[in-house]
């Protein structure tokens, strides 16, 4: 809010000394700054840890038909495998550290790992 406010006082003294430039690109400006500070903000509350250091697999591309899930904690896992175009190819539920991708044919996927409230989400490579 602190650069919103600093905008408003330089519309208010470009105004008050009659700035050459055209009241226009003046707005135009400070709006387009406005809506950079908006969106700055916006994403400064964004929370820093969604899982990326606490879950993740291997190996990576797989050739066995199996990957391992690593965690930092004994939870169920809900994994989640999309093809390139979206789609859901596999979903599953483990408490154990092996997950069998024997089903999915060679190619690129998407797999999201969610464990409590962590979340990872990776390519995978099926060879």
């Amino acid at each position: 809010m602190f650069f919103y406010d600093f905008v408003l006082i330089l519309i208010s003294i470009f105004t008050a000394l009659n700035f050459t430039m055209k009241k226009n690109y003046l707005y135009t400006i400070a709006l387009g700054l406005c809506l950079f500070s908006l969106k700055v903000s916006a994403q400064d509350n964004r929370p820093t840890v969604t899982g990326a250091e606490v879950l993740g697999f291997y190996p990576n591309p797989v050739n066995t038909g199996k990957i391992f899930i690593t965690s930092k904690t004994s939870l169920d896992k809900d994994i989640t495998i999309f093809d390139v175009l979206g789609k859901k190819v596999l979903q599953a539920t483990i408490n154990a550290k092996e997950l069998s991708i024997a089903s999915l044919s060679p190619g690129v996927y998407i797999i999201k790992i969610r464990e409590g409230e962590a979340t990872a989400t990776r390519k995978l490579i099926v060879k």
